[in-house]
């Protein structure tokens, strides 16, 4: 009676938990460098465009009057690729002689490690940029005028019965706290929606190889 070929792949998969068919070994191990150095190529790149935009933006800034938003958001940034970039340490303790399932296993919970703390932080991030760019904005100048400035007076002058609170209405800063909790609030999702439009095509492609190892090594 002629075996299956699922039966075939499940026999040649492993044996004492590694791969020993030769073919499928090569497979599997071609598959999972591809993916991990893909990863790896774009999480450098994006480090990369980060520090760069980092730099860019802080002399920009000042030249355009904004330096309450480009000194935040420099500092901000940097904190981002330091964390990261030491993060990215993690992928060379990676063990490569492992079988491909370990060796990708490995990088999985690696993975969801940075992802964790990323998701994080993002409830500091997201706020910090929203207070950064508010404070850019303020005390940008027109005219030889501050924007805030400026505002705060059109306001008194149709709301002379404002409350205020440090020359502010306080229905300004009521607003500000409530997007800064919401911000911090929905950080996390925020972030793993973009994590999704960058790295979503690797993460879900190493996602599918784990099922089909795991699949195979029942």
């Amino acid at each position: 009676m002629e075996r299956s070929i699922e039966a075939i792949w499940k026999e040649g998969f492993l044996v004492s938990d590694a791969l020993v068919a030769p073919k499928i070994n090569q497979l599997y191990n071609q598959k999972s460098k591809h993916i991990v150095d893909k990863f790896k190529r774009m999480f450098e790149i994006n480090l990369i465009a980060i520090l760069i935009f980092s730099v860019v933006l802080l002399p920009v800034s000042f030249l355009f009057g904004m330096a309450y938003m480009g000194v935040p958001m420099f500092l901000l940034l940097n904190a981002v690729a330091v964390v990261n970039k030491r993060l990215s340490n993690g992928l060379k303790k990676i063990d490569k002689s492992v079988s491909s399932y370990q060796y990708l296993k490995a990088f999985d919970d690696w993975m969801k490690e940075q992802i964790s703390v990323n998701t994080k932080m993002s409830a500091f991030n997201y706020p910090w940029v929203f207070l950064s760019m508010l404070a850019g904005f303020w005390f940008f100048e027109i005219d030889g005028r501050i924007l805030g400035d400026a505002l705060m007076n059109k306001i008194l002058t149709h709301y002379s019965e404002t409350y205020l609170v440090g020359g502010i209405p306080l229905i300004g800063i009521i607003g500000v706290m409530l997007v800064v909790v919401l911000l911090a609030f929905f950080g996390g999702r925020l972030y793993k929606f973009e994590l999704k439009l960058i790295y979503g095509n690797v993460m879900n492609r190493l996602q599918e190889m784990l099922a089909d190892m795991e699949e195979l090594r029942r």
